[in-house]
């Protein structure tokens, strides 16, 4: 392995700079520890088929709302990412976490369709998230409306077709449901449409202290204040300041 040569900063100390050569080796070690795991998360077997066509009001870029089928969301591309927005319409406004992340992913959004075309779904009608996404300027994001939330029951866009023993684990009263936030990719080949990945790490135990850090992947606000001394805190953004 070929030795580091190391920067150094404007009147650093010995003692820093050991401490911050010993802690980048940890840093190299969790860049190699993400490849891997992105490695193994590519090689998964097959995963299940979708049981429907799942009928959605898609609406994006500030155009007309139209009608749209699940398998008519990949266009000419095999890999689709669906996001799904805490915004039902039981919800005066939406999540806050969920917002912070938009406005952070509706720069990608732009690029990330050259190669798998994201869409972000949400249990609400589709002027409602017309509405907010003009209030947040996000111009590259396309939403779909489901309203019917078939889809979001399915892939656990919401918490109704979780099992009891999640329920209970999860401190859940009987009955109790709410919209959740959760990444799914589909992949389409031969005709077929399967299920390919989840975040499901929004529905694992929380370590002590953290939330479940799900969104971590594509959220740079929690990367670039675990840069600073203070860290993440007990912080949490709000849709406004």
């Amino acid at each position: 392995m070929t030795k580091i040569e190391h920067l150094s900063f404007p009147n650093e100390s010995q003692a820093y700079r050991a401490a911050r050569a010993a802690l980048l080796d940890d840093e190299i070690a969790l860049r190699r520890q993400i490849e891997a795991v992105a490695a193994k998360r590519r090689a998964l077997p097959p995963g299940g088929e979708v049981p429907e066509d799942y009928s959605f009001e898609r609406i994006g870029a500030y155009q007309r709302p139209e009608r749209v089928k699940l398998s008519e969301l990949f266009g000419d591309k095999p890999s689709i990412i669906l996001n799904s927005f805490m915004f039902g319409a039981e919800r005066d406004k939406p999540c806050n976490g969920c917002t912070h992340m938009l406005d952070a992913i509706d720069g990608s959004a732009r690029h990330v369709g050259q190669r798998a075309p994201l869409y972000v779904v949400a249990k609400s009608p589709i002027a409602r998230l017309e509405a907010w996404a003009k209030d947040r300027r996000w111009p590259h994001l396309i939403f779909l409306s489901d309203v019917e939330g078939r889809y979001s029951a399915d892939y656990f866009g919401d918490t109704s077709k979780i099992s009891d023993a999640k329920r209970a684990q999860r401190g859940m009263k009987p009955g109790e449901n709410w919209d959740e936030t959760i990444f799914n990719v589909f992949h389409k080949g031969g005709g077929t449409i399967r299920h390919v990945w989840a975040s499901e790490m929004a529905y694992a135990p929380d370590d002590p202290g953290q939330h479940h850090r799900a969104g971590d992947l594509v959220d740079p606000l929690w990367g670039l204040l675990d840069m600073t001394p203070e860290g993440r805190g007990d912080w949490f953004p709000s849709l406004t300041y």
